[in-house]
């Protein structure tokens, strides 16, 4: 998903920043592509440092934040979850969102506004039993989102979150060799919905919950 977005915010123009652990930098971008800067966004530090790289140029203003990172991780029942992998989910999906969305407000607050767009899933509204802490920390993000656009419409700033089924990535086809891959969403699909958030044609628009499911 991480690419996808990537390249459809590329392709429409943006100054993008993408801060990733496996990467270097921050690096300058190569013919208008991204740029890319190691950090973990789980540790406040680095999500202040990727946010100081994403405001840095008075050229392109922050404008939009698209939350990105999560994992997953399945197994047995509520009794059955030991504490830490329940945490882990939260430090996986939550933490990230939390530390970089607190980062970048000031910057969107001070250029007049923008947008923050995060991504839950189904199974924050339609949870699935062997799946605890991803069903919980997916409905934390929906919730920290709708937390965002009350505080913050008020000077400009809109938060939408969107809802993915299955996303139609090689790790999990991996996983589930034999379901049915042709009803999962693609990643490319799920890429101009949040473009279409973090930009001004949805002005109007903060709060909102949006399934991107494909056919599943």
């Amino acid at each position: 998903l991480g690419g996808a977005v990537t390249a459809a915010f590329v392709e429409a123009g943006w100054r993008v920043v993408v801060p990733g652990r496996d990467s270097r930098g921050p690096t300058a971008p190569a013919a208008g592509g991204p740029v890319r800067l190691a950090a973990d966004l789980t540790d406040p530090a680095d999500a202040e440092r990727a946010v100081a790289v994403a405001a840095g140029d008075r050229a392109a203003p922050l404008r939009a934040v698209v939350n990105l990172i999560g994992g997953y991780a399945g197994g047995g029942l509520v009794h059955e979850t030991p504490v830490e992998e329940f945490d882990r989910m939260l430090t996986q999906n939550l933490r990230p969102t939390l530390l970089v969305t607190r980062a970048a407000l000031p910057h969107l607050v001070a250029a007049g506004g923008g947008a923050v767009v995060c991504v839950s899933a189904r199974a924050a509204v339609a949870p699935f039993p062997g799946a605890a802490g991803y069903v919980t920390a997916k409905a934390a993000v929906l919730a920290f989102a709708g937390a965002v656009a009350v505080e913050y419409k008020a000077v400009g700033v809109r938060c939408n979150t969107v809802l993915p089924s299955v996303i139609d990535t090689p790790a999990n086809r991996a996983a589930q060799p034999d379901a049915d891959h042709s009803r999962w969403v693609d990643p490319a699909e799920i890429a101009p919905v949040i473009r279409f958030l973090a930009s001004d044609e949805s002005a109007p628009t903060s709060g909102a919950a949006v399934p991107v499911y494909g056919r599943a």
